[in-house]
Order: C-alpha cells, then structure tokens, then sequence
C-alpha cells in the first residue's frame, strides 16, 4: 500500500510537511463509517510513543485541509494529543477522495460489506463508473462487486447485523434468496442467536425454498384443473367441475333436466338409453 501511495502522490506532484491536526477536516466521502475504539486507543499509544511514521495525504479546503487517505492516524493522533502531524498535501476532485479513500481502505480490509456496498454505489450515482469500471480500480471481479451491490437490496435489520459483525455478507447474501419471505427474519434471528455458519443459513434458506416450492406446485394443481374444466364447459355448454383425489380424479357435469342432458350426451357422441332402444 506504502508503494501505491507514494507513485500516486508523485505522479500528483504532491509535497510532504507537518500540518496542525486541528487543521485537517475528515473527507465526507469517507466510506468507512465506524473506527473501533479499542484499535484507536493501542494505535495512539503507538503514536506516544513512535510518532507517525506514515503521512497521512490531505489536499487544501479552505483554510485548513481535508483528508484523503489517513483517518484513522489522524483521529488517534487526536486521541494522542500530538499538535501535527506529517502529510502529503495534493489536488484531487471529489471523485478521486473517495477513489483514494475507498481503495486504501479495501486493501487494508477496513470496510464493512454495507460501507463497501455503499461506496460502490456512490461511484456508479455520483461519478458515473460501470460495474466493470468499479471493479478495475479497485482490484476486484466484476461478480464481486455485483454481489456486494446485491447486499443493499436487504431489509434495514440485516444489514445493520452486517454493520454491527453479527453476520458476516456470507450470511446476509444467503438470505437474499428469502426476500419478502418472513422467515428470513427467522432465519437472521437464529444465526446471531446460534451463531449458525454460512453454510448452515444457505441449507435452511434451501430447505425454506424446496417447502414453498411445493406449496406452490400444490396451488398449481387446481389451476390446471380448473384449465381442464373450462375446456370441457365451454365445449359442452354446461357447467364441470375436476376433482383430483389421492389416487383417482372425476369430472363432474352438472345439468338441470333430461332434456339437456340428452344434449349433452349428444354433443359428446354418446347416443341416449332411448336411442339406443330404437336403434336395435
């Protein structure tokens, strides 16, 4: 990362000198939203004792400097109470502080799946990028940031459960399957409460699928049947109920006097008792 950071900032034409912390403000488009306490804490002890060894990078906004790389040393620099701190101050359009923002924190494996989820879509509203765009700055597939788009099409309580470390974005894209489905509530409750795998929410979401599949296939059945029955009435000008048991299934034709029953039976080809008396 140390490597990325300095040839970007040469290539900026970017100098480094110590700048107050007070003047330096945090980038909005940060897309890392929580900072761990008790990893700030050890990291300004460090400071106390090391200083800051890697410059933090700002660029000038108004009287003082906006970060684009660095939130964490500069908040635990604050936490240190150190005065300054080493930067390297450069130019950048607001596109290129969540860029820059967003990839160091992506290989510093910094964000949550819904902070990285969100990121990626302020890229694609804000700044235009495609999916296939995204993907080659940060160094990821394109089905890879698909998928963690994909995490923010789930309900506010699921992904406040990835935000909070309850579940994991395994767990949460195993769930998308169960969208609308109530039981995906279910589903999140019991795999915080029991700390169910990714693998064991993927085989209660299948079996969860495979039962209301065959709820609807058990639906399906009497809509064919009624299919059936719709032809038959329309053809016999009468009307007939399918009935489908366990083992055997009836037509049902239903008429209101002999007289249109014998029409019946005629449009069916079927001659009368009296016609067949006749006949012989």
């Amino acid at each position: 990362m140390g490597a990325l950071i300095t040839s970007s900032v040469s290539a900026e034409q970017g100098h480094q000198e110590m700048i107050p912390v007070d003047s330096i403000s945090p980038n909005p488009l940060q897309p890392r939203k929580r900072f761990k306490e008790e990893s700030l804490e050890e990291l300004a002890e460090s400071l106390k004792e090391h200083g800051v060894v890697q410059p933090v990078i700002v660029r000038p906004a108004g009287t003082g400097y906006e970060l684009l790389v660095g939130e964490r040393r500069w908040r635990a620099a604050q936490m240190a109470g150190l005065k300054a701190i080493p930067a390297v101050i450069r130019e950048a359009e607001a596109s290129q502080c969540l860029e820059v923002a967003l990839v160091e924190n992506l290989h510093r494996d910094d964000l949550n799946g819904i902070e990285e989820a969100t990121a990626y879509r302020q890229l694609m509203e804000d700044f235009g990028l495609t999916q296939e765009e995204i993907s080659q700055k940060v160094g990821k597939s394109r089905s890879a940031v698909a998928n963690s788009l994909r995490l923010l099409q789930l309900p506010v309580e699921i992904q406040a459960s990835i935000v909070a470390e309850d579940i994991t974005p395994g767990h949460a894209r195993a769930l998308l399957a169960l969208q609308g489905d109530p039981y995906q509530a279910v589903i999140l409750q019991r795999t915080v409460e029991e700390g169910l795998s990714v693998r064991q929410v993927e085989e209660l979401v299948r079996k969860r699928l495979d039962k209301e599949g065959e709820k609807e296939r058990k639906k399906e059945k009497p809509r064919v049947l009624e299919g059936y029955a719709e032809v038959l009435a329309a053809s016999l000008q009468a009307k007939v109920r399918v009935v489908q048991g366990k083992r055997k299934g009836k037509i049902i034709i239903e008429f209101k006097g002999e007289k249109e029953l014998q029409r019946i039976l005629k449009d069916m080809g079927v001659a009368a008792p009296g016609d067949q008396a006749s006949a012989g």
